[in-house]
């Protein structure tokens, strides 16, 4: 009897051990994929293993073209850099380029670990034939703006009103304004659809967005890193409100345009293997306002522009044509129902 309970004890002393070790081995996994995430100064690793968090190996020619024309953008002499505080005191820096006889204002906002040359240089030529003043912001946390750490959406849509508000200070008042935005940039536009927007923000430009910080997390750690989520979800919600002092779950694209009073255009690539589509639909289904979508086939993360560039201009052009004179009336009923414009969205809805 004092043998098996010898036994017994044994046992549940490895067991509680195992136990101890796996949560620390989560904790430990949950810091370094959360310093991957949200910290400025990115682990050495972090570049030799970009595409294996993106789950594409397609991404590298393009990374090399956006490179190449990103040095020709931030080499344009008729770009000035502008510079204005946010809220929470950080130093935003964004770069701005007017044209002559201009038709409309774009802010546009980058995405995770990038810069605004890299994101737009590539559609910059089209914004700029297409009568469009650009201001480049460049997101907190990375490039010449201040702020340790990136939020994933949340705490930049506030950074992102700012500069909306600069637009509308700095630029003729007949000219109407568009939120534009690529992958966290896309997220980082839809979360300002509920926020008090100046009356010539005319619409919402989202080119692959994600629904929320959690939401792409979860996505990224179980499908490009095969690594079960679990404990993750606490380690990372934990770790993101001791670095920003806010919750990752306050900001949410589908409950942000749910409230939505502004036209909204969003775009997608089928074969997206950061951002996975579904996460569009959920935005789009959740909308309130007027919507419009794009969805690319075969079209990889953030690749939308270069798969399909003539169906993509044709898009914008149809949806500035659309809502630049006039902002429709919305409005909200209790279920919103999505307006299936594409054979992908009938299915998902």
């Amino acid at each position: 009897m004092k043998k098996n309970m010898k036994h017994v004890l044994i046992a549940s002393g490895v067991a509680a051990a195992t136990a101890i070790c796996a949560g620390a081995l989560h904790r430990l996994l949950g810091k370094t994929l959360m310093t991957v995430a949200m910290d400025r100064k990115a682990p050495k690793a972090v570049t030799k293993q970009k595409e294996k968090l993106m789950g594409s190996g397609e991404l590298s020619a393009f990374l090399k073209m956006a490179m190449d024309n990103a040095a020709i953008l931030e080499g344009d002499d008729q770009i000035k850099t502008v510079e204005i505080t946010a809220p929470d005191g950080v130093r935003l820096v964004g770069h701005w380029k007017s044209v002559e006889s201009p038709k409309r204002v774009l802010v546009a906002m980058h995405g995770w670990r990038t810069s605004w040359s890299q994101d737009f240089a590539i559609i910059s030529k089209f914004w700029h034939d297409s009568g469009c003043c650009v201001l480049y912001a460049e997101q907190r946390g990375q490039g010449e703006s201040g702020g340790d750490y990136m939020g994933f959406g949340v705490v930049e849509r506030y950074d992102c009103l700012e500069w909306a508000k600069w637009a509308a200070e700095n630029t003729s008042e007949e000219l109407p304004i568009y939120l534009c935005g690529l992958s966290m940039g896309g997220t980082t536009v839809l979360m300002t659809a509920d926020l008090d927007l100046p009356e010539r923000v005319h619409g919402i430009m989202s080119d692959c967005a994600f629904t929320s910080p959690h939401g792409i997390w979860k996505h990224v750690v179980q499908n490009n890193l095969h690594i079960p989520y679990g404990l993750y979800h606490t380690v990372a919600g934990d770790i993101y409100r001791k670095k920003l002092s806010i919750d990752p779950k306050d900001g949410s694209c589908p409950e942000a345009l749910k409230r939505c009073r502004v036209p909204v255009s969003f775009i997608h690539g089928t074969d997206d293997h950061f951002v996975p589509l579904s996460h569009t639909f959920e935005n789009y289904k959740a909308c309130a306002s007027e919507k419009r979508l794009l969805v690319v086939p075969g079209a990889d993360h953030g690749l939308s522009y270069l798969v399909d560039r003539e169906g993509y201009e044709a898009f914008c052009k149809s949806f500035w044509r659309e809502f630049d004179d006039s902002i429709p009336e919305v409005a909200l009923p209790e279920d919103a129902a999505c307006e299936k414009e594409t054979e992908e969205c009938k299915e998902e809805c």
